[in-house]
């Protein structure tokens, strides 16, 4: 049965439609705001999957060209394999609902978001995660929600809600928050340099819309939802629980009683075969119930120490940096690179600059259809010590990526000051956790090493959570480890420069955070990132004052757009040939800029005269050194510039009589001639007299 549900939100109305379309899926809603509008649907199996030890939570955000009156680019001219802004906001989809799943809830859950119209004063991204929320709530998914979500920007110095595409272009915050009514559950931003205070105001004032968003979605429920699955969650008896732990306690305390890691993992692999030869006889089909008890003894163990013994797992303070040390210039053709180790997670980083045509071009649904700057991030599988195919870049290294692009992008210098394209590619070739916020701190050194005059370096530094729910105790720890990450509730990942926050990312595995852990997280990393940005400028302080060798050296001007044609030449033909003499690379804007590029810099200017005469206009008077291009009966015809040709009539080839013209000059010769006259239909007169010899 059809049902219609409406919110008011920060001057919008939120417009849902359950029971009208997708009847089959466990959970539908048609949500709609302005001209976006979305379905989104929610399934899930009746069964867990068979051997899973994870919840099989599968989030996709559908983009379809037709939402914004686009028809695919390509030869197949239908929608391929997902866009990165597309991975992205499944990615954003999926983060504050994963945590809010019982553990042990194995069954395969799907949730997708088709974008079917999309208004550019209403992104999509923030309707799919309520609808994401809506179709779970309704489902017989066994939910903990209802989640809301909403963006939060800075303009001229007040937060706005949802802002439109006029005020998002003049804000200094990109904000995404989700959350349940009683806590944050996820946090997405890019700024401007943005306080920490006014970080945290923003994330609070989100909270506040959301909080109406979930009673909203929670009256949808109680209206039109299903009745829950209870869910199947098998757990170890508790006989063989007491006796695993009575027996191996003591073993897991040794176990993680070292600051090596490598001795740590020998520890872990001797525990578990003792304990399991141990209980073999007497549980021969127990062996994966005692790896669950191991793993949750472990864990009980390693948060005890942290929180009420202070005692990470590699003995540092909870507001210590691991070591560091950085180095640049250390490949010899790049335009630009560095390595930056903190502890054993170590990223390379390498610079390469283009031509603005190098930059990239976006084919989606969203308003920005180019950039210029670009971060790819890449972790192959030696990182941590293991064998795996290598494929396509996953989720997490897009994701990785995007939030690196996003942490420097407002330090780039803008086209006009530095006319490059910039693609940065992090290698990840040692990882033990905070791998995406080492690959800023590389990205730094490596752009200053290519001489990108950068405005501020920037550095990230990833915070972590360990929470007692049962004393409240809490430790926030500065530059998690990866054990530290797997163990923990919470992966903060703050980076900006010493005057403020450029990116955050927060991924809650608990049922939130509230203030107080918020305010304390952001403080402590930005002591951190004060301390990681000064061991870096002890590697390199600044951008290089000159670019590399090998890199293009750029000469930009303008032509008027007019003479964009004259340039280019019937077919290309002209701008080709310039490139053949010249050996440049040549980018012309619609708007008449010219971008030429060569390493070579005397090339790249002879390019740039021979553009030069190409587009100047011919005027009376002018010398010019022009090419015999056709000889008539009457004088020769001399190309001044590509598309340009005038006559010096064989009265003018000499200051002499001249009987023939081939007695004068050929074909091909080059000849300085003056312009005399431009007839009103174009025709040019030209002459040599007075610009030879007499003998001549």
């Amino acid at each position: 049965m059809q049902q219609k549900f409406e919110m008011e939100l920060a001057g919008r109305t939120i417009t849902v439609t359950t029971g009208k379309y997708a009847e089959q899926a466990g959970g539908s809603c048609m949500i709609s705001c302005g001209g976006t509008a979305l379905l989104v649907c929610a399934t899930v199996a009746k069964q867990p999957r068979e051997g899973a030890d994870f919840l099989p939570l599968s989030c996709e955000f559908e983009e379809k060209m037709y939402a914004a009156g686009k028809i695919p680019g390509g030869f197949i001219k239908r929608e391929g394999r997902p866009s990165e802004k597309a991975v992205l906001t499944s990615r954003l989809i999926d983060r504050p609902l994963r945590p809010l799943f019982p553990k042990g809830f194995y069954n395969d859950v799907q949730v997708i978001a088709t974008a079917m119209s999309v208004e550019k004063d209403i992104p999509p991204e923030t309707l799919a995660m309520i609808g994401a929320s809506i179709a779970l709530s309704i489902s017989e998914a066994p939910f903990a929600g209802p989640i809301g979500a909403v963006a939060v920007g800075l303009v001229d110095g007040e937060y706005v809600i949802n802002p439109d595409s006029a005020q998002r272009e003049r804000s200094r915050l990109a904000l995404t928050v989700a959350g349940t009514k009683d806590a944050v559950m996820m946090v997405e931003a890019g700024a401007n340099e943005v306080s920490e205070k006014e970080m945290l105001d923003a994330i609070l004032l989100a909270h506040c819309y959301i909080k109406d968003i979930v009673a909203f979605i929670s009256d949808i429920q109680a209206t039109v939802g299903k009745e829950k699955i209870v869910p199947d969650i098998h757990v170890p008896e508790e006989e063989l629980k007491e006796k695993v732990v009575a027996f191996a306690r003591a073993k897991v305390e040794w176990q993680l009683d070292t600051f090596d890691r490598k001795e740590r993992e020998q520890r872990t692999q001797q525990v578990t075969a003792e304990v399991k030869e141990h209980f073999a006889g007497e549980y021969p089909d127990a062996m994966a119930d005692i790896d669950a008890i191991l793993y949750n003894l472990m864990k009980e163990i390693l948060r005890d120490k942290i929180i009420n013994r202070g005692i990470r797992p590699d003995g540092r303070k909870q507001d210590e940096i691991r070591p560091i040390w950085s180095e640049v210039g250390i490949l010899p053709r790049t335009h630009g690179s560095a390595v930056f180790t903190r502890g054993q997670t170590q990223v390379m980083t390498m610079t390469t600059l283009g031509t603005l045509g190098d930059g990239q071009t976006l084919d989606g649904i969203g308003e920005e259809d180019f950039k210029r700057y670009i971060h790819h991030y890449n972790m192959p599988p030696y990182s941590v010590g293991e064998v795996r195919r290598i494929g396509s870049p996953g989720r997490r290294e897009i994701g990785h990526g995007a939030l690196a692009e996003r942490a420097l992008l407002p330090m780039i210098p803008s086209e006009d000051d530095f006319p490059y394209a910039i693609r940065l590619v992090s290698e990840v070739v040692s990882s033990n956790g905070s791998t995406s916020q080492a690959s800023i701190c590389a990205s730094t050194l490596s752009l200053m090493d290519a001489g990108v005059p950068i405005k501020k370096p920037v550095a990230g530094v990833a915070m972590g959570l360990i929470k007692d729910d049962s004393t409240g105790n809490i430790a926030v720890l500065t530059d998690i480890q990866g054990l530290e990450d797997f163990m923990g509730d919470m992966d903060f990942k703050v980076a900006g420069t010493r005057e403020g926050i450029t990116a955050i990312q927060m991924d809650i595995k608990i049922k939130g955070i509230d203030e107080q852990i918020l305010t304390r997280a952001l403080e402590q990393a930005r002591q951190g990132r004060l301390f990681i940005l000064d061991r870096m400028m002890e590697t390199i302080s600044e951008p290089r004052k000159e670019l590399s060798p090998y890199a293009p050296r750029i000469i930009r001007f303008t032509i008027h757009p007019d003479k964009i044609r004259e340039v280019i030449g019937s077919g290309g033909k002209t701008i080709n040939g310039i490139i053949a003499k010249t050996g440049v690379k040549i980018d012309i804007e619609d708007d008449g800029r010219v971008f030429i590029a060569s390493p070579n810099y005397a090339a790249a200017e002879e390019a740039k005269r021979i553009i030069d005469n190409i587009v100047r206009d011919i005027e009376v008077g002018d010398v010019v050194l022009g090419k015999v291009v056709n000889i008539l009966p009457i004088g020769a015809q001399v190309e001044l510039k590509p598309g340009k040709k005038g006559l010096v009539h064989i009265s003018k080839l000499a200051n002499r009589r001249v009987e023939r013209v081939e007695d004068v000059v050929s074909i091909g010769d080059e000849i300085l001639v003056r312009v005399i006259d431009i007839k009103p239909d174009g025709k040019i007169d030209l002459t040599r007299k007075g610009l030879i010899p007499d003998s001549n």
